[in-house]
C-alpha cells in the first residue's frame, strides 16, 4: 500500500485533536533498528518510540507471538481467569523482587495506581495519610494523579487544582528530601533515572536518604521505573543498583515492546492492605498484551538480552564521550545501559531536525538534553554507524561555536 505522506498530514490537521508537534517525518515500516518513510529514506532509531520497542520493529518473536495469540483469544474482561496474566506476574516478580502486579494499559495507568494503592494502604490500616512527595524535574504522566506528582508548570497549570497535599524536592539533595517528609507521607515518588528530566539519574546518597525517610516515617516509596526498567539501564530495574527497596513499582513502555501494556509491581506489605474493588481496568492484563510481555521478559532473561546490554551499553559510553569531546556544545553526558543523555550548552532542539536530515531519530528533553533510548537489541556496528550520523547532527547544529 503506498502511502501519501501529504494526505497523512492533511487528515491529521483536519480530523486528529492537535495535542502533538509532529515532524515531518511518516514513518512506514521497520526492522530491527532501522524506520523507513514514506519516500524509502531509512533512520536509525535510537529513541525507540520513546523507549517502547525493545525488540525493536518487526521482532520475528513478537510478531508471530502476537498472530498466534490474535487467532486464539485476545480479551476475556477479568470478570474470568485466563493463563497469562499469573504467569507474566510470577516472571515480574522473580526480576522485581515484589511479589504481585497489578496490569493496566499504560505507564502512567501504572503510576495512577501505585498513588491509590499508597493511599488505600494508609487507609486500611486505620491512619489516613494523603501527602506525597515528589522530585523536581520529574515526570510521571499526564493523567491528573500522575500530573499532580509531576514537577514542570508547563503540565500543570492549565489543569489546576491537581491533587493537594503533594511537596516538591530538590533532586539528589538528601536534607531537602529528609526535611520535608514527616509522619503525615503517604509516600515517596521518584524515578531512580529522570527520564524527561534530562536522563538524571539518582545519586546513591540520595537514594539512601529515601531509605532513612521511609525508616523513620513509615512513608511508603514509590518507583517509577515507567523509562529506566526492564533492563534498560543493564539492570533488570535501576533501583536495585542503587540498593532501593521500593514497595510500589511502576513499569510501562517497553514491557510490550510496543503491545500497550503497564504494571504496577506491589509489595505484600501493600498488597495485604488492598482488597476486591479497589481498582480495576477493562482492557488491563488482557491475552494479546500479556503474551506480548511474556515474549519481550523471555528475551530479556532467557534470551540474555539484560547480558547484551551490559556487554554494548559501555560502547555507548565510550562513543558519547569521543562525541563530547569533539563537540564544544556538549557539556556533559549521563546514563547507564542504552539510556544516556547528552547535555548541550544551548537548546538541545535543533539537534532533532539535524539528525533526521542525516538518517538518526533522537529527541530533546528538557530543553537542552539529547535523549537516547535505542532498542534494546542494537549491536555495537549499528551503534557505530548511528552514533557517527548523530555525531554529523551535531556537527551542523554546533558550527561556529
Amino acid at each position: 500500500m503506498t502511502v501519501v505522506m501529504d494526505n497523512v498530514v492533511a487528515r491529521e490537521t483536519r480530523h486528529v485533536l492537535q495535542t502533538y508537534r509532529r515532524q515531518p517525518v511518516t514513518l512506514v515500516r521497520g526492522q530491527g533498528v532501522r524506520l523507513w518513510d514514506t519516500d524509502g529514506r531509512e533512520y536509525f532509531d535510537l529513541l525507540s518510540g520513546i523507549g517502547v520497542a525493545a525488540l525493536g520493529h518487526a521482532h520475528p518473536g513478537l510478531a508471530r507471538a502476537i498472530a498466534d495469540q490474535a487467532q486464539t483469544l485476545i480479551h476475556t474482561s477479568n470478570l474470568f481467569y485466563h493463563p497469562l496474566q499469573g504467569e507474566l506476574a510470577e516472571r515480574l516478580a522473580a526480576l522485581s523482587g515484589l511479589p504481585r502486579a497489578f496490569f493496566c494499559n499504560s505507564g502512567a495507568e501504572a503510576v495512577e495506581a501505585c498513588l491509590k494503592f499508597a493511599r488505600r494502604y494508609w487507609f486500611t490500616k486505620g491512619e489516613p495519610r494523603r501527602e506525597f512527595i515528589a522530585l523536581d524535574e520529574s515526570f510521571h504522566g499526564r493523567t491528573f494523579g500522575a500530573l499532580s506528582v509531576t514537577s514542570d508548570e508547563h503540565y500543570r497549570e492549565p489543569f489546576e487544582p491537581l491533587l493537594p497535599s503533594v511537596k516538591f524536592v530538590a533532586t539528589n539533595d538528601p536534607a531537602a528530601l529528609a526535611a520535608a517528609v514527616s509522619t503525615s507521607t503517604a509516600a515517596i515518588i521518584a524515578e531512580p533515572v529522570l527520564g524527561e528530566g534530562g536522563i538524571r539519574p539518582l545519586t546513591p546518597a540520595f537514594a539512601a536518604a529515601i531509605t532513612e525517610a521511609c525508616a523513620q516515617t513509615g512513608a511508603l516509596f514509590i518507583a517509577d521505573e515507567v523509562q529506566s526498567g526492564l533492563g534498560r539501564t543493564g539492570h533488570g530495574f535501576y533501583f536495585q543498583a542503587l540498593g532501593l527497596t521500593p514497595h510500589l513499582v511502576a513499569v510501562g513502555k517497553a514491557l510490550g515492546s510496543g503491545v500497550p501494556i503497564g504494571a504496577a509491581l506491589v509489595s505484600q506489605q501493600v498488597a495485604d492492605a488492598i482488597s476486591f474493588g479497589d481498582h480495576g481496568s477493562t482492557y488491563g492484563g488482557n491475552l494479546l498484551a500479556c503474551r506480548a510481555a511474556l515474549c519481550v521478559m523471555t528475551e530479556l532473561v532467557e534470551g540474555g538480552l539484560i547480558e547484551h546490554i551490559n556487554r554494548v551499553g559501555p560502547h555507548v559510553e565510550q562513543r558519547l564521550k569521543a562525541i563530547a569531546a569533539k563537540h564544544r556544545i556538549v557539556k556533559a553526558i549521563r546514563g547507564a545501559g542504552l539510556m544516556w543523555g547528552l547535555e548541550l550548552s544551548r537548546d538541545a532542539a535543533p539537534v532533532v531536525p539535524a539528525g533526521l536530515g542525516h538518517g538518526v531519530i533522537v529527541n530533546r528533553t528538557a530543553e537542552t538534553v539529547v535523549r537516547l533510548l535505542p532498542p534494546l537489541v542494537i549491536t555495537e556496528t549499528e551503534i557505530d554507524e548511528a552514533l557517527g550520523r548523530l555525531d554529523a547532527a551535531l556537527g551542523v547544529v554546533g558550527a561556529g561555536e
